[in-house]
Parts: structure tokens; C-alpha cells; sequence
């Protein structure tokens, strides 16, 4: 029998997802050498490099076996949740918050990595918690308290966004795990009562504000509405097959806030239009359909919630940073993967496809580390 050309190592890689993933970082590269007036620097090459050395983490992640996942899931959780301690006591300020630490060779945004790390440790809390259990305190109260203390001082930092990034990465857990429904809809009534008290007394001025303007940007478009009104104006003025390669005026001239990291859909929906658009929406679609294919044929409960929190993450930053930028949704300062410009977030969003490679890994190889 004939052997293949190719090396095992390489030919058991899921090109399927690494193939499409790979062209729409190098499609947001593009975009980002456009944002910059048609340079490199200083997001374009930073952002292919990013993602080669964090496909490599990736690679390297799917060769770990499940009883290392397992118990590294606490530890890293724990030691996740002191760098958020550190990010209040010394954390850099930026933009009016508080959220990334100098590391000196990289600036870290310890509230990203909490988003894979809620998932991993609640899937070895639901795993390790008899299954009768689940369905009483035991089942929510830890769970919750798990989620609650870090989305906590995220909030305070503040960054709204990425707590409910790790709220519902979290709660998509809890409900996967078994959970009756009965407790969801409670807290769903309970959070409609909760609201209003939140708006008025918990959220800081330029949250209320953005609220408001979610609502009605066109009240105050050259105050606290005028990033969601340049946004629409590119992605209404990209058409169908858009500006053209370079000639984004919106982003050119400045006039689009953010264009390189928030707001990058919009910069790109102004040159390449809805062609662009849907391109980006069937990549996401490809990667998680990949992803839902390996959580619904993981070997075990911990893979299986472990698989899906990570799709879900994915998922919710890719669903809300585009419902943002079409002004669907509040402007709350999440990036779009693998698109916009960020370290923080492409690694966060690495160690999910990482994770979902080794699980896949797991159904082939049972064993593990191979």
C-alpha cells in the first residue's frame, strides 16, 4: 500500500476550519493595511504574525490530553482571576478604564483569557458534580458564584462587554450541564426587573448614554451617537460590491472611530460591501459548524460542555461586534475575531480553536497526548 506524500502530522490538522479561518485573517489584514492608508504597519503585519504564532499555540494545545485540561482547569482559573485583582491595583489606564497589565514584551488584557477559562473550569465543576445534583443548589449556587466573582470586577474595570461575554459563555454551560429551564427563566424575569434598577444606579454615564443612543442615534449624532452613525454611513455607502480596495473614505478621513479594532466590520464593509460582508459571515459560519460537529461527537460530558462553551464564545463575539456596528446592538467594545487588531483577543479566540482541536483529537485518540 502507498504511502501519502504528506506527513501524518499535517494531514490530521482540520484544514477544513485552518483554510477559511486562515484567508479571513489575511482578508482582515488586507483591511487593516487599507485602515492604515495603505501601510503595513502598524496592525497589518502584527496581525498575520499574531495569528501564526498563536495557530502554533493552537497545534501545540490539540496535542494536550484530557486529564490535563482537567486539571489544570482550577489553577487556571484561579490564577486568571489574580491577574484581575492585579489589573485593579496596577493595571494600565486607557480609553477612561482599566484592563491591561504591562508585561513589558506584550500588554495583556487578563479579562479576555476569563472568557475560555469560565468555560473550562464550570465544565470540570459540572463533570466532577453527580448528575442528580445538578438539578438542585449545588448544581447553581458554586456555578454561580464561579461566573459572579470575576464578571464582578470586570465591571468594575469597567468593561461591560466582556462581562457579558463571560456571563453567557458561563450560562450556556450551566444550561448544557442540565440545569432545569424553570431556573433560566427566572433569572431571565428576574434580570427584567434587575434592568432598570442596573441602568440608573449601576451603570457609569457614557453606559447610560450608550443605551440611549442604541436606541436613537440619530439625537445626538455628533456627541455620543457618532460612532454608530459612521458606522452605518460606511456600511450603507459599501453597497453591494463596495468603494473599492483603498478607497474607504469614512476610515481615510478619520471619520470612523475605532476602524482598525471595534468598528473594523465597517471599514471593511465600505470597500468590499455586502460581497465582503458575507464572506465573513460564512467563514464564521464554517468554523462554528466545525466547532458544533466536534461538541455533539465529543467522547464525554466534560468534552462535550467544555467543546460547547468554546463555540459559544466564539460565537458572541462574532454575533454581537457585527449586530454593534449595524447598530442592532449597543456599542459595548468587543472586537470582531480574527479581524480586528488585537493581541488579547486573537489569543483569547486561539485558545478556543486550540481547545476544540485537542477535543476532536480526543474522539480519534482516547488516550490523549500522542
Amino acid at each position: 500500500m502507498s504511502r501519502s506524500i504528506v506527513p501524518v502530522q499535517v494531514a490530521r490538522q482540520p484544514w477544513q476550519m485552518i483554510l477559511p479561518l486562515t484567508a479571513l485573517v489575511l482578508f482582515g489584514s488586507a483591511v487593516l493595511y487599507s485602515a492604515a492608508g495603505g501601510h503595513l504597519q502598524p496592525w497589518a503585519v502584527t496581525h498575520v504574525i499574531r495569528f501564526a504564532v498563536f495557530l502554533g499555540m493552537a497545534v501545540v494545545m490539540s496535542r494536550f490530553s484530557r486529564e490535563l485540561f482537567k486539571l489544570g482547569s482550577y489553577p487556571i482559573y484561579f490564577a486568571v482571576l489574580i491577574l484581575l485583582i492585579l489589573v485593579e491595583m496596577l493595571g494600565a489606564i486607557g480609553g477612561g478604564s482599566q484592563r491591561w497589565l504591562n508585561l513589558g514584551f506584550m500588554t495583556l488584557q487578563p479579562s479576555e483569557l476569563m472568557k475560555p477559562a469560565i468555560v473550562l473550569v464550570l465544565a470540570r465543576f459540572f463533570d466532577a458534580l453527580p448528575a442528580p445534583m445538578t438539578a438542585s443548589w449545588r448544581g447553581l449556587v458554586p456555578a454561580g458564584g464561579l461566573i459572579a466573582v470575576p464578571a464582578a470586577f470586570v465591571i468594575i474595570q469597567p468593561d461591560l462587554g466582556t462581562a457579558l461575554a463571560i456571563c453567557f459563555g458561563g450560562v450556556v454551560v450551566m444550561f448544557l450541564a442540565g440545569l432545569p429551564l424553570r431556573w433560566f427563566v427566572a433569572g431571565g424575569l428576574a434580570g427584567m426587573i434587575i434592568a432598570p434598577l442596573a441602568y440608573f444606579f449601576g451603570l457609569h454615564d457614557y453606559q447610560r448614554k450608550r443605551v440611549l443612543i442604541f436606541m436613537d442615534p440619530e439625537s445626538d449624532p455628533l456627541g455620543s451617537g457618532y460612532h454608530i452613525t459612521q458606522s452605518k454611513i460606511a456600511i450603507g455607502s459599501g453597497g453591494i460590491f463596495g468603494k473599492g480596495f483603498g478607497n474607504g473614505s469614512q476610515s481615510h478621513l478619520e471619520y470612523l472611530p475605532e476602524s482598525h479594532t471595534d468598528f473594523v466590520f465597517a471599514t471593511m464593509a465600505e470597500e468590499w460591501g455586502l460581497v465582503g460582508g458575507l464572506f465573513v459571515l460564512l467563514v464564521f459560519a464554517l468554523v462554528l459548524r466545525w466547532g458544533i460537529g466536534i461538541a455533539r461527537r465529543a467522547p464525554d460530558r466534560f468534552s462535550q460542555l467544555l467543546a460547547a462553551g468554546m463555540v459559544a464564545t466564539i460565537f458572541f463575539y462574532a454575533m454581537i461586534n457585527t449586530m454593534m456596528v449595524m447598530g442592532l446592538a449597543p456599542v459595548v467594545g468587543i472586537p470582531l475575531p480574527f479581524m480586528s487588531h488585537g493581541g488579547s483577543s486573537m489569543m483569547t479566540n486561539m485558545i478556543c480553536i486550540g481547545t476544540l482541536m485537542a477535543i476532536d483529537r480526543w474522539r480519534v485518540r482516547p488516550a490523549g497526548l500522542s
